[in-house]
């Protein structure tokens, strides 16, 4: 019988029956870790050096290989192995150099679906890299929104040495800080070369947040139209206010992020989150003449969002009706409370046999839509409520009577169309003003019959209602009216017919009042294209200046008239008006200028997840901790960071598509 050793050497004495044959020596690694030894005459098994376990060899003439035995070693399923390399990393570090020669046989002939596989083969190559680290964690935290000193975190410190003790010498608050910091201001290169592509202008919102340090905070997003005629959006400033009650907050505020950005001459509007004084107003308007004469004296600037115009009629609704909401939240508490309560009710609603499965959630009283949501619910269960006490003796309160569920369904009655209207901002990806027109439009004709109607508890909340609604109209009609226009299915036409159901007897001053001011606009639009020099000069431009003269001698109709005069389009709903625009660009090249400036402009200032709230957001206690070039750095490259993932996920899932489709 073989010895092990001589085996394993490559060595092998043959008995006298078997004819010796010579056998080069094994050059597979695998050999490093097995013993061949004879089990039996003819059969041969493979012994792991570490555990001892045997596989087979060869029966016979058949053998069985290798593969099996690699196995073993790579995939880490001998004890011996894993205890071996768990007590070295335990002890010290693996070098590349010392790790390559511990680290277990990979074949090269392997496939690469098979390396995949190779977890530790592979983790034990890759070379540490520091700085590659340091970027990976920071953008860790600043998409993430952790706060920068997890990093001196002990759970965290133990957690980072475990993975990789050099890396944490590099780890604290301050170098933490400092990264990203360099990271806001390598990616907002990126978002200024974005800025310096657009061909239009830009509109502002401004978001305003609190916090309990009464220190303010200005969010401002630039909202425009790129050159494929897509809407878009950028945050660009998260300005720290030290007295945000100021009349002169709001236009620091812009005056900083026009300098900053080099928007002077390219802002067109500027929309509020939140109502801000007559003065606060007056003082923005010089910003948006800036190198920008003429643009209707700055009168494209929009006191209050539609959000939050909606959430504060809203709010007033709720006020109106506390005392019976109070009723109907007790009741739902009860019942979404306790298991054994919502058992009973659920048993009561099978008894009465109530179609379909009625959703019953308690409200936040900071988003007035789950309020909403809580009153309709609760109404289509009424029956149910009417009659809880006889099955659940531990609802010891007196249910709502007929009179409180009248007033819910008048509550929600007046609720339905702000809550739908408000909803079009978070299932649009951008609403514009042409949308929100028909939905102002409608809110302010439904209130109108609502006072006009015989109960005086709906005319009581509805003229309170009508109020805020006649406000808003007030100040952003002209800029909603300038849109529609801009709409070839509607033009002015759509004004003329609304403003007659709004305004009354003084709608044809109101419809004088936007035709006047779409062509004043456009005349300064003309104005500034006639100041724009041609690129090169060609044999051609003299031809195009004798046509200049020679249409101002036959004084032919404007771009803006030939286009309000032409036959409406008809009305579909899946209309894509900025696709229009750039279809017939050449066709109205002034005017098409005109209407991307105009269909860029942001009718809300809310953020997307923030529509239905009925105050202030506040900056967390740990933000504003921070000095306020940190707290900018970190929420604006976040935005960034976001935007870059999304559009490199969109990228990949459309060159998927492509070659999906040729193939």
């Amino acid at each position: 019988m073989d010895t092990a050793l001589e085996v394993y050497n490559g060595v092998e004495t043959r008995t006298p029956e078997i004819q010796p044959i010579k056998r080069r020596k094994k050059q597979s690694k695998v050999w490093e870790h097995f013993t061949i030894q004879f089990t039996q005459p003819g059969c041969r098994r493979a012994f792991c050096k570490g555990c001892n376990q045997s596989f087979s060899y060869s029966n016979g003439s058949k053998v069985a290989g290798t593969s099996h035995l690699k196995r073993h070693i790579d995939k880490g399923t001998c004890p011996a192995l894993v205890h071996h390399h768990n007590t070295q990393d335990s002890n010290e570090m693996t070098t590349p150099q010392t790790a390559k020669s511990e680290t277990p046989y990979t074949d090269k002939s392997e496939t690469p679906r098979r390396r995949r596989y190779r977890t530790q083969d592979r983790s034990a190559c890759v070379v540490f890299d520091q700085d590659k680290c340091r970027r990976e964690i920071v953008k860790m935290i600043t998409r993430h929104g952790y706060p920068l000193h997890m990093v001196e975190h002990p759970g965290f410190v133990s957690f980072v040495q475990t993975l990789q003790p050099q890396f944490f010498d590099a780890l604290s608050f301050n170098s933490v800080q400092g990264d990203c910091v360099a990271t806001y201001l390598a990616e907002k290169q990126n978002v200024i070369k974005c800025l310096e592509e657009i061909p239009g202008r830009f509109c502002l919102t401004l978001d305003f947040w609190t916090s309990k340090l009464t220190l303010g905070y200005v969010f401002i997003t630039c909202h425009f139209i790129d050159s494929d005629w897509k809407i878009q959006k950028k945050l660009l400033n998260v300005l720290m206010e030290p007295y945000p009650e100021s009349e002169q907050a709001l236009s620091l505020a812009v005056a900083n992020c026009v300098s900053e950005w080099g928007l002077e001459g390219k802002l067109f509007s500027v929309t509020f989150n939140h109502p801000a004084s007559k003065p606060a107003a007056e003082n923005i308007r010089p910003l948006l003449c800036i190198k920008n004469t003429g643009i209707l004296n700055g009168q494209m600037v929009i006191g209050n969002c539609v959000a939050r115009t909606f959430s504060g009629i809203a709010k007033d609704v709720l006020d109106k009706g506390k005392e019976v909401i109070k009723k109907i939240r007790d009741c739902v508490k009860h019942v979404k409370t306790s298991e054994s309560h919502e058992e009973r009710f659920v048993a009561l609603m099978e008894q009465l046999q109530l179609p379909g499965e009625k959703v019953l959630s308690l409200d936040d009283q900071t988003q007035w839509d789950t309020t909403y949501k809580m009153l309709v619910a609760a109404s289509e269960l009424k029956e149910v409520f009417s009659c809880l006490d006889t099955v659940d003796p531990d609802f010891k309160q007196p249910p709502p009577s007929a009179e409180d569920w009248s007033h819910v369904e008048t509550l929600c009655t007046l609720l339905k169309p702000l809550f739908e209207a408000a909803s079009t901002l978070q299932t649009t990806g951008s609403p514009s003003a042409v949308t929100f027109f028909h939905e102002v439009w409608k809110t302010q004709s439904d209130l109108s019959r609502s006072i006009t109607g015989e109960d005086p508890y709906v005319a009581g909340i509805a003229k309170t209602m009508k109020e805020k609604a006649d406000k808003y109209w007030r100040e952003s009609s002209l800029v909603l009216a300038m849109a529609v226009v801009m709409d070839p299915r509607f033009k002015m036409k759509l004004v003329e017919f609304s403003f007659s159901k709004i305004f009354g007897e003084d709608a044809g001053k109101n419809i004088n009042t936007v035709d006047d001011g779409i062509h004043e606009l456009f005349s300064e639009y003309v104005a500034l294209s006639a100041l724009v020099k041609p690129a090169s000069e060609d044999e051609l431009s003299e031809f195009d200046k004798f046509i200049i003269k020679e249409r101002a001698g036959k004084n032919l109709k404007s771009e803006l008239d030939q286009y309000l005069e032409e036959t409406l389009l008809p009305r579909v709903q899946e209309f894509d008006v900025l696709e229009w625009w750039k279809q017939n660009k050449l066709k109205f090249p002034t005017l098409s200028t005109m209407a991307r400036d105009i269909l860029a402009i942001p009718v809300s200032a809310a953020a997307f997840d923030y529509v239905f709230h009925v105050e202030p957001r506040e900056m967390d206690e740990y933000k504003t901790s921070l000095r306020p070039e940190t707290v900018e750095a970190l929420i604006c490259a976040r935005e960034w960071l976001r935007e870059s993932d999304a559009s490199s996920a969109a990228d990949v899932q459309m060159s998927s598509a492509i070659v999906n489709a040729e193939t």
